[in-house]
C-alpha cells in the first residue's frame, strides 16, 4: 500500500491547472475500490468518463519481470484503472549512452509481456509523435484524449535524482501525481519529505526487491544464454524471434 496515505483525495484537476500546490508542496494520495481490467485507449467498447491512468515509461531495451512487477503493483495500491507501459522513441537520456534497439522492436516485446497481465497496456504514443520522447509532452497528449482523466506517472526511486533535468518538469507536476516506487534493499524515497519532491504531488509505494538489468539480459541473450523467468515466456519468443540483442560477426 501507499505509504503516509490520509482520508483526504487528490485536489481537483481544476486546481492542479491553475498551479495550486498542496501546503509543503507535497500531499499523500488516498486509496480507491479495488481495480477493475479494462480496455486500452482506443477501444470504442471501454467505459467513458473520467480515468485513473498510470503512466510508466521507458527504453524496455528489454521490459523484465521487475517492470511488470512495479506496473501491477502500482495499479493495484492507488486504484488506476490502468498502467500504460509507454515504449520511449528516442530516449534522449541514453541515446548518447550506447546503441538503442529500434524503437518497433521494443514495442513488440512490450506488447508481449503485457498481453496476458490486467491492465496493463503496451502504449506506442511516443513513438507515433515521433523525434525525442518527453513525459510533458505524453502527458499533455492524454489529457487532449480524455480531458478529465487523472494520470499518475509511476518513477523508481532512483530516478528522483535525475527529475531536475526533465522537460518542462514543473508542467508535470502541476499536471499530474508522481508515483515513486521503492524496493526493499535500496535507499527509500519517502515523498512527503524528500526536498527534491517539493512542488509534486506524489506518493510512495514499496514493491518487492528484484535485481534486474536490463543491461545483464542484453548481454545474456548476446551469449546465449537463457532469460526464462527474467521475462515473460511471450517477451522471450519474440526476442528470439527478431533475433534481438544477437552479436553480429
Amino acid at each position: 500500500m501507499p505509504k503516509s496515505l490520509n482520508n483526504h483525495r487528490t485536489p481537483p484537476r481544476a486546481a492542479r491547472q491553475a498551479g495550486a500546490t498542496p501546503r509543503g508542496g507535497v500531499c499523500a494520495v488516498s486509496t480507491y475500490a479495488s481495480p477493475m481490467a479494462v480496455a486500452p485507449l482506443g477501444d470504442e467498447k471501454r467505459p467513458r468518463g473520467p480515468r485513473r491512468v498510470g503512466i510508466f515509461g521507458g527504453t524496455f531495451d528489454p521490459v523484465h519481470v521487475g517492470h511488470l512487477v512495479a506496473a501491477v503493483n502500482a495499479r493495484h495500491a492507488l486504484g488506476l484503472d490502468e498502467v500504460l507501459l509507454v515504449v520511449a522513441n528516442v530516449p534522449w537520456q541514453k541515446i548518447a549512452e550506447r546503441p538503442i534497439t529500434p524503437a518497433a522492436d521494443r514495442l513488440a516485446v512490450v506488447e508481449a509481456a503485457a498481453s496476458s497481465a490486467a491492465g496493463l497496456v503496451a502504449s506506442s504514443i511516443e513513438i507515433d509523435r515521433g523525434g525525442p520522447s518527453y513525459t510533458a509532452d505524453t502527458v499533455d497528449e492524454l489529457h487532449r484524449r480524455s480531458p478529465d482523466d487523472e494520470l499518475f506517472v509511476i518513477i523508481g526511486a532512483d530516478v528522483v535524482d535525475g527529475l531536475s533535468s526533465w522537460e518542462r518538469v514543473e508542467h508535470l507536476a502541476r499536471t499530474t501525481t508522481l508515483v515513486v516506487v521503492n524496493r526493499p534493499g535500496t535507499e527509500a524515497v519517502d515523498p512527503a519529505a524528500d526536498i527534491r519532491l517539493a512542488g509534486f504531488r506524489a506518493v510512495g509505494i514499496e514493491v518487492p526487491a528484484l535485481e534486474i538489468s536490463s543491461t545483464d539480459l542484453r548481454e545474456r541473450a548476446a551469449t546465449g544464454r537463457p532469460l526464462d523467468y527474467l521475462v515473460p515466456e511471450a517477451a522471450v519468443r519474440v526476442i528470439v524471434e527478431r533475433g534481438l540483442y544477437a552479436r553480429r560477426g
